[in-house]
């Protein structure tokens, strides 16, 4: 028996995730203007499916079924055929400034979901009070 919901879980693999796009972002902002540099990117996506896979269940087989991916990992990926600049590298600096910005909501509202998690576990632990 789980003493918490996998909610807690799964908001700690998404600040994992979160963690690690950061550092990819930092890593293309810091590289914006090294020659032949490849713009680094991080994939989620995967492990959620693989999530979903493992932990919903189809009631009735006439559903249709939940996708099976292999995979299960949050993924860096380069894409070595794209190139902006004439230097050979593929940092875009306005593209990485929106995903640092869209980074940061994401990050602060996985942090509020799971302030309100432990905050309703304080007032159950107080008996309500």
């Amino acid at each position: 028996m789980t003493l918490f919901s996998s909610t807690i879980h799964w908001l700690e693999q998404g600040l994992h995730y979160a963690s690690r796009r950061q550092q990819a972002i930092a890593d293309n902002i810091a590289n914006a203007d090294t020659p032949g540099y490849k713009a680094k990117d991080v994939r989620f996506q995967a492990e959620l499916d693989r999530a979903l896979q493992l932990e919903a269940k189809r009631t009735n087989p006439s559903h249709f079924p939940f996708r099976n991916e292999q995979n299960g990992k949050i993924v860096v990926t380069t894409n070595a055929n794209i190139s902006y600049n004439h230097n050979g590298n593929s940092v875009d600096i306005d593209q990485e400034m929106s995903k640092l910005a869209e980074n940061q909501i994401y990050y602060n509202a996985l942090i509020e979901r799971i302030n309100g998690k432990f905050n309703t576990l304080k007032t159950v632990i107080k008996g309500g009070k």
